[in-house]
């Protein structure tokens, strides 16, 4: 017999409810699911990135400000990453439990207030619930352009709607002819005189509305001059082309701010950017 004592396996604790409603989501009768917004790093100091394919919209994204970085928030939304990526069956078991609630029946599930489809075993997950819930609405933004050509398109799910985001490092996929696209505005002006259609009065119209969806950007000064009167779309093609007319290429963002921006100070800490942003209301 060993003398040396078994050690239990330590187990994360898990997220007590996985939907939210915040009041946005509150006043047009939906839920959502909430990861954190793009890159950071846990507590115990290993790293995630939540939106693989953000553009210049984390340089403005909204689920990096105010109440979305308080400690109590951050911490519910770290839980709900872990869930996903150290136990992904047991988080879809879970997911389809809740779901299962007569509460949901009927309603709409915004997948994603912030943060993306981060991979296919996890958009693959996703599909599983929402096939497996035929009487609750899905919708969900998302710049994993890619991703849903190959995954979703084929063959979606009867009860889930998605709209394409600009503002990712996958515009140039996109076919504003053809695509359900979200582009954010500087404005309501701006939206109506380029012929989209606002989703203000209701998150739901960004797919149940018109196909051409604007977003107003949020009044916060900083970020409304960082936009400097473009959309999302146009910000980010000025981007790509000065990359392209650079050379420069690189497969997503990176953890740090590039050379030509203010280094972090001494107090910020490993892995974060000094930054706060926010991209409108689509993820």
């Amino acid at each position: 017999m060993s003398s040396h004592a078994s050690v239990p396996t330590l187990v994360p604790r898990r997220p007590a409810r996985l939907l939210t409603q915040n009041r946005e989501m509150r006043a047009i009768g939906a839920w959502n699911w909430t990861l954190p917004a793009w890159a950071g790093r846990f507590p115990d100091g290993k790293t995630y990135n939540t939106c693989p394919s953000a553009g210049i919209c984390r340089d403005v994204c909204y689920a990096r400000h105010g109440t979305y970085t308080w400690p109590t928030v951050k911490a519910k939304h770290h839980a709900n990453l872990r869930f996903v990526l150290d136990d992904l069956p047991g988080w879809e078991e879970a997911m389809s439990a809740e779901l299962g609630r007569r509460k949901f029946r009927g309603t709409w599930v915004r997948i994603h207030d912030s943060g993306d489809f981060l991979s296919d075993p996890y958009l693959l997950a996703w599909l599983r619930v929402i096939r497996a819930q035929p009487e609750t609405n899905f919708y969900a933004y998302t710049k994993e352009v890619a991703r849903f050509r190959a995954l979703v398109e084929p063959d979606p799910p009867a009860n889930f709607l998605w709209v394409y985001s600009f503002g990712g490092t996958q515009d140039a996929k996109l076919d504003i002819a053809r695509d359900r696209v979200a582009d954010v505005f500087p404005d309501e002006e701006a939206i109506a005189a380029a012929g989209w259609h606002s989703q203000e009065a209701s998150d739901l119209l960004a797919v149940l509305g018109p196909r051409l969806v604007g977003i107003p950007a949020n009044r916060i000064p900083h970020f409304l001059k960082r936009l400097g009167g473009r959309t999302f779309r146009s910000w980010q093609a000025e981007v790509d082309a000065e990359r392209h007319a650079h050379g420069r290429q690189r497969d997503g963002p990176r953890l740090v701010p590039d050379d030509t921006q203010p280094r972090p100070s001494a107090s910020t800490g490993p892995g974060q950017v000094p930054a706060v942003r926010r991209p409108g209301r689509a993820a």
